[in-house]
């Protein structure tokens, strides 16, 4: 219903910002991660909203980020996993980590949510492992600030490095990891990302 709002960052609070628009003070729940990548308040913004409508109550969900809206609406299509504990997961990690957790397995990482025990973790990992992809992790861009148009083509190189130093015996968020580390001068070819990201993880 509502895609996103864009107005006057009025405040943060610690679990909600208010955002002016048209004269309107929307309250936005968005987590620690998010809230911490906004600028100042008085500053404009725009947050891409999630409207979870209950009996007793309307409640707005925040973020950055079309994709990071798309990585809530997995979780919460998870069995078990509602909006506050979807909001709770990234809290403790953001998009990219969580895309780096489910991936490697991570359990105890994501358990580490308020309200997400080892069950839930375990079956969420299951649900959306085939949905999430290594090369996600690339294209995934946390803040409105850092996207910058990049080719898929250099994607498909890191993507190739990682699968590269997994098959050597390094985990997955390890190598993700470090290959996400290498600089974008050292990232022409496969060879060059690997040599790079293996300076990086010895």
């Amino acid at each position: 219903m509502i895609q996103f709002i864009r107005g006057k960052l009025v405040s943060v609070e610690e679990d909600r910002v208010i955002v002016e628009a048209n004269g309107v003070g929307y309250g936005i729940y968005m987590s620690v991660h998010a809230m911490s990548l906004l600028p100042q308040a008085g500053a404009e913004v725009k947050i891409h909203t999630y409207l979870n409508v209950k009996e007793d109550a309307m409640q707005l969900f925040g973020f950055l980020t079309r994709e990071d809206l798309m990585i809530f609406r997995l979780l919460i299509g998870v069995n078990g996993i509602g909006p506050k504990g979807g909001q709770a997961i990234l809290s403790v990690l953001s998009p990219d980590d969580l895309r780096f957790a489910v991936l490697a397995g991570d359990v105890k990482a994501i358990s580490a949510a308020p309200g997400i025990g080892k069950k839930t973790a375990e079956k969420l990992i299951l649900e959306l492992r085939d949905k999430l992809k290594i090369e996600d992790a690339f294209a995934h861009k946390t803040s409105p600030a850092d996207i910058t148009g990049r080719e898929a083509g250099a994607d498909n190189v890191q993507s190739e490095a990682v699968q590269a130093l997994v098959a050597l015996g390094y985990g997955s968020t390890e190598a993700l990891k470090a290959v996400k580390k290498v600089p974008e001068e050292e990232r022409a070819d496969v060879e060059s990302v690997l040599k790079a990201a293996l300076k990086i993880l010895l």
